[in-house]
């Protein structure tokens, strides 16, 4: 559904060029949408570095150690094997290069592009999504892990894992079925 943006008189406390307001005057009544594809695309020079580093074919810079990480996904059976270096999250340097793994949040919070480590290590200071104990067992996610070795990893099913992380809050006894709460949750629909 396109929104369209009623035009009413206003004055702007800050004096515009008289190309901006130019752009103003033509564009009143316009859809939404269609102001959005006339502002300029920026993409910040972090982020091209990022890019830069991780699309490397080669060994990268001498002073950046690269890792061989090898990933098992064992939902479509399919084994990749690519360099990362050391400064880089695996998953967004595995993506760069056109493999694609599983991922939901990319922020280290939930259990979709979570592993088990088979061998090698992982650092991985932010993940949330899986507890110390289960790093200790061998767990680690590739939205927010580093390789500081070679490492080869196989991809757990998501719920399992969540189960690991979160089951031991629930399932604590039978469950009692509330009627009367659900006659009211029923009734706000």
């Amino acid at each position: 559904m396109d929104v369209l943006l009623p035009y009413t008189s206003f004055r702007s406390v800050n004096l515009k060029p008289e190309s901006s307001r130019s752009f103003l005057s033509t564009n009143r009544n316009r859809r939404f949408s269609d102001l959005l594809k006339c502002r300029p695309k920026m993409i910040s020079t972090e982020l091209q570095a990022a890019v830069d580093v991780a699309g490397r074919t080669d060994n990268g810079s001498a002073s950046i150690p690269t890792h061989k990480v090898t990933v098992h996904d064992r939902e479509r059976g399919v084994v990749h094997e690519f360099v990362v270096p050391e400064d880089q999250y695996i998953l967004h340097t595995a993506e760069a290069q056109s493999i694609s793994l599983p991922f939901a949040c990319r922020h280290g919070c939930c259990t979709s592009c979570a592993v088990r480590i088979k061998s090698g290590q992982i650092r991985q200071p932010e993940a949330l999504g899986i507890s110390a104990e289960l790093k200790s067992k061998g767990y680690a996610l590739l939205c927010v892990g580093f390789p500081t070795s070679d490492v080869e990893v196989e991809t757990q099913d998501e719920d399992e894992v969540y189960w690991l992380q979160f089951g031991r809050y629930f399932a604590r006894g039978p469950i009692e079925r509330d009627d009367y709460a659900l006659e009211l949750a029923m009734a706000d629909e």
